[in-house]
């Protein structure tokens, strides 16, 4: 199972992270997210715990939302699906080259 983790302070490692779950059955990764991409590598404030079991997540989902960790009340929630489509189709976007105001996307499986 998935666990997506909020408002998380700055501060926060991931083996901090990981210990908090633990308590609720076995930890299989735990990644908090950064601004690698920009450059700065500045902690975003939210990060994802997998769990290896849906029951270990669900109880650790129920004893930890609404919790304190550094003095910030963090929001733990079961991740969503990256898609809800379920296809991995690419997404087009076409521009009308007259004006370039129109904007049709579709996307192509």
């Amino acid at each position: 199972m998935n666990i997506y983790v909020g408002n998380l302070s700055l501060e926060t490692s991931e083996e901090e992270l990981r210990k908090e779950f633990t308590e609720f059955g076995e930890v299989i990764s735990v990644t908090i997210m950064n601004d690698k991409y920009i450059g700065s590598g500045q902690p975003r404030g939210y990060g994802y715990v997998e769990m290896a079991s849906k029951s270990e997540g669900a109880a650790a989902i129920a004893n930890l939302e609404g919790g304190k960790m550094r003095n910030r009340v963090i929001s733990v929630v079961e991740a969503l699906p990256l898609s809800d489509k379920g296809g991995t189709g690419s997404l087009h976007i076409r521009t009308n080259s007259r004006l370039n105001k129109k904007r049709e996307r579709r996307y192509i499986n």
